[in-house]
């Protein structure tokens, strides 16, 4: 048989097995797109603003909808109800972790944040019960975020005014807090040690940004060198990265809202003054800058569709029959910018997180650290870095950008599966 003879009965039987396995499986799950052969539904994603092509399905499909990534069938989540039901009412059926194939060749489905099954439960509950015993979550670890301020605020001082990125300083902060827990120490920004860490990071965070799909995998529970390693990789990971892009993010707010600058300052020196260092006490008498930090991560949709999940077993959910092992997508996006809970979300505006009497106002629809079995161990870490890292900035400089505010840039850039600012330049100058 000739090889050409070959390769079209090949990809014939592919493209065959592609859609009887695609029609299959389409009776059971939710509505969605129809998918092409082999590659699935990715021709009618816009890759550039996924949260929109999610939105503009729901309106066709409903807030529980099936697309194809390749020949795997994802089901999406739209909307708070939907999120809500899953993953606070079915929690430990949506808890699985989606695969992704780039990842599990570095961690091999090991330590916390790519972990399934007892290997996930274990490591977690170790991992929490450890940092707990190391002080997170006590007040002394208010003292090592409120010392690592002053470190950082001592670094932009030695920028001298002078325009800079900051994204390497804002960095290091958070993660030698995670340093500072873990090892008991910190490091000199400049340190080579310091320096090889955060290049890891980097890689790392390089991984997360590529192409991904779900795959089986099964491990067996254990302790080894290597799983205890990749469990305090994670923590650096999600320590680092979503805490120094969000401050990054927020310095880009509000250089190009500067009366909300204005804003903060004066509630800053009305609350705090120039002769102490804020603390944590202070965020309760500060309604203005609380409600700009939650409106930063409200507004910047770090990670627009968390991050992939899958069902632990079958279930008929919504009428719908999802198999276990299904990939399942959180749309965050729809939550966090759902326009009845914050008018014209798009709009960066504390005022969403404001009541009538200028009062932080709480909301169910923030959930920047997702919700259910899966959020984020680090929330209270991270609420407290962002409070007293960004006062301590705004109480010891004034930012100034190199161009006109109106001509500053905030779309944000999408890698993988997080959102990140653009290039950032900005002068700090002293008070």
């Amino acid at each position: 048989m000739e090889p050409v003879t070959v390769l079209v009965l090949t990809v014939s039987c592919l493209l065959l097995l592609s859609l009887w396995r695609q029609s299959s499986g389409r009776g059971k799950l939710p509505p969605g797109p129809r998918p092409l052969p082999i590659i699935g539904n990715f021709l009618q994603i816009d890759v550039k603003n996924i949260s929109q092509s999610f939105t503009n399905f729901s309106k066709a499909y409903g807030p529980v909808f099936t697309l194809y990534f390749g020949t795997q069938p994802t089901v999406v989540l739209h909307g708070y109800e939907a999120v809500k039901e899953a993953l606070i009412d079915h929690g430990e059926e949506f808890s699985g972790r989606g695969r992704l194939p780039a990842v599990d060749k570095v961690v091999n489905g090991l330590g916390i944040t790519f972990s399934n099954g007892n290997i996930w439960k274990d490591m977690r509950r170790f991992s929490l019960m450890t940092l707990r015993n190391l002080g997170m979550g006590k007040r002394s670890m208010e003292g090592l975020v409120q010392e690592e301020a002053q470190y950082l605020v001592g670094e932009l001082r030695k920028t001298n005014g002078s325009p800079c990125d900051p994204t390497f300083i804002l960095a290091c902060a958070p993660c030698n807090v995670i340093s500072s827990i873990i090892f008991q120490s910190r490091f000199d920004y400049k340190d080579q040690d310091f320096l090889n860490l955060m290049e890891k990071l980097q890689e790392n965070n390089k991984i997360l940004s590529s192409p991904w799909i779900q795959e089986n995998c099964n491990y067996q529970l254990n302790y080894t060198l290597e799983n205890l390693a990749v469990t305090v990789t994670n923590l650096f990971a999600a320590g680092t990265e979503t805490t120094s892009t969000t401050l990054r993010y927020a310095l880009l707010l509000l250089l190009k809202h500067p009366h909300v600058t204005e804003k903060v300052q004066e509630e800053i020196d009305r609350v705090v003054g120039r002769h102490r260092s804020p603390c944590m006490k202070d965020r309760s008498h500060m309604p203005y800058t609380d409600a700009m930090i939650h409106e930063v991560q409200r507004c910047i949709n770090l990670v627009p569709s968390n991050m992939p999940r899958a069902v632990t077993c079958d279930i008929k959910f919504r009428n719908y029959f999802i198999p276990k092992g299904t990939n399942i997508l959180i749309s965050l996006s729809s939550v966090l910018r759902d326009n009845k809970e914050f008018p014209n979300p798009e709009m960066f505006d504390p005022g969403h997180l404001l009541d009538k009497n200028g009062n932080f106002k709480k909301s169910d629809y923030f959930i920047p650290f997702s919700i259910g079995k899966r959020m984020c161990a680090g929330e209270s870490l991270a609420r407290m870095e962002l409070f007293l890292f960004l006062t301590n900035i705004l109480q010891n400089f004034k930012l100034k950008p190199p161009i006109h505010s109106k001509d500053i840039d905030t779309t944000s850039v999408v890698r993988g599966l997080a959102s990140v600012p653009p290039s950032l330049q900005l002068c700090f100058s002293q008070v």
